[in-house]
């Protein structure tokens, strides 16, 4: 059976990144571990960092778009040796369409649409992890990023923001860009 899940967190376990799924309502995450690249896709699409052309998450969206499919949810399902699955489940006219995909992928379209993720209870079973045991430091410590919120320092993260942007370094910019929000909301 699939329970609806969220992202709880991505972090830096040992030299590996994971994105941590979490059933709704859970206290156990699953850590599925992605490559530095996922890692970016996943971040600029929770943080809705704009980019000056469209990376291959953009682009598949973009083509199922034009193409009159919707994304309906992604559903991690199942993990056989250390290796988790994935589907997409498309929705064309009256049927649905499902599509074997990575965790990673599959994620990074879920937040960029904003579309449910759903995860088996078997792999939460399998795989899952207290939150109180899970340990780790965030993908970028932007610690150094934060200071007093005066205006000088918004230029400064504006800038290496745009400097990020320019470099394709879009992990590093969607942290930049929520320290930004958090200025802005302070």
């Amino acid at each position: 059976m699939l329970v609806e899940a969220e992202i709880w967190s991505i972090a830096r376990i040992g030299q590996d990144n994971a994105v941590l799924i979490k059933p709704v309502g859970s206290e156990r995450a699953v850590p599925i571990y992605i490559d530095q690249i996922q890692t970016q896709s996943i971040l600029i699409g929770l943080g809705n960092v704009p980019i000056p052309r469209p990376l291959t998450h953009d682009l598949i969206i973009n083509l199922l778009k034009n193409l009159s499919v919707q994304i309906e949810r992604v559903e991690i399902t199942s993990v056989k040796d250390g290796t988790f699955y994935a589907q997409i489940v498309l929705k064309k006219g009256g049927g649905n369409v499902l599509v074997d995909s990575r965790p990673s992928d599959a994620i990074a379209l879920a937040v960029r649409i904003k579309c449910p993720i759903f995860i088996s209870e078997t792999v939460v079973e399998e795989a899952a992890t207290d939150i109180s045991e899970i340990t780790g430091e965030t993908v970028e410590d932007i610690g150094s990023l934060a200071g007093s919120g005066e205006p000088s320092e918004k230029a400064s993260l504006e800038d290496k923001l745009q400097q990020a942007v320019d470099d394709e370094n879009y992990e590093l910019a969607a942290l930049i860009r929520d320290r930004l929000q958090e200025l802005g909301e302070s």
